[in-house]
């Protein structure tokens, strides 16, 4: 099992309590817990874990209980399988939401992609937030090619290569970026985990940890590239989020979930990007994104 470094070192608003849930195969899913009231699961994406939603969780705390997820390969979860796939991710939500009770989550991302397949298949999910899964419908060349380069480099051992290939296939990062050559981005990203070595970030995983999950994160997306009509049938209520700075192709994902799930929610955060709802250190503008989420979720006093 992973072990996070924040036990030493966070000093959250809240004090979360720890907790573990038990999933198939003997693997333990580790989650931090804050607040009070109806449960939500918070499902992060790539490049992340459950500490990335602090901030987030804290500004929903005094409505809700909210667990923050560590998927598999972070902080206090078991390591990630290889024979690991969308199904096993969907295990480990069923037996989360069986030990807290919770009937509402909440996914980024790879998360999100995650939570849509929870909602469709588990009773449990009565209530999903969906913040840009990358469905990339449309495009199904993009994920596989970046997958096959990412799987190389990685191999090779070249951990910025295979970073930088992630990032330009996701669109994620400055737009300035594109303009600098690539050998200068893999040249700052090993700066970047070097400086990460010596001196580890307070709570949050490593960006080198990081580089190994995201095998899993990019296979998801290859596997679930275009599988948009599947959603179509989801039961519970379903609330889309998405960044107006965000790629254009993650908007254009969930414009075409809405036009499958008519009855679902659409909500567009002025000038906030695809890591909105992260830590304000890494970007996030967590208490908009918790503003709208306390207001879907169903918050005494807030007319959804």
């Amino acid at each position: 099992m992973a072990v996070s470094n924040f036990k030493d070192k966070r000093s959250p608003k809240i004090q979360p309590s720890i907790a573990y849930a038990n999933s198939t195969g003997g693997r333990v899913v580790g989650y931090l817990r804050l607040g009070h009231g109806p449960g939500v699961l918070v499902v992060h994406g790539g490049m992340s874990s459950g500490y990335n939603h602090t901030q987030m969780a804290e500004a929903m705390a005094d409505e809700f209980t909210v667990y923050l997820v560590d998927r598999r390969g972070r902080g206090l979860s078991s390591p990630i399988g290889k024979a690991d796939n969308i199904d096993t991710d969907v295990e480990d939500i069923d037996a989360l939401l069986a030990q807290t009770g919770a009937h509402f989550i909440f996914g980024l991302s790879a998360g999100a992609i995650i939570c849509l397949e929870s909602a469709l298949k588990l009773p449990a999910v009565h209530k999903a937030a969906i913040f840009e899964p990358p469905l990339f419908v449309g495009d199904l060349r993009t994920p596989s090619q970046a997958f096959f380069r990412f799987e190389c480099e990685m191999a090779k051992g070249e951990i910025a290569a295979a970073l930088v290939t992630a990032m330009k296939a996701s669109q994620m990062g400055p737009r300035i970026l594109n303009l600098v050559p690539r050998r200068a981005l893999e040249w700052l990203a090993n700066v970047m985990m070097k400086a990460e070595d010596k001196n580890p970030p307070s709570g949050y995983e490593t960006t080198r940890t990081l580089a190994a999950t995201m095998h899993h994160d990019m296979q998801l997306v290859v596997d679930m590239a275009g599988e948009v009509d599947r959603f179509k049938s989801i039961g519970g209520k379903v609330l889309l989020l998405g960044g107006g700075k965000s790629p254009r192709y993650l908007r254009h994902d969930l414009d075409e979930l809405q036009a499958r799930l008519p009855g679902a929610q659409r909500v567009e955060l002025a000038g906030l990007g695809h890591a909105a709802s992260w830590n304000s250190d890494r970007g996030g503008a967590p208490e908009r994104v918790a503003s709208e989420l306390k207001r879907f979720f169903g918050t005494p006093g807030i007319t959804q």
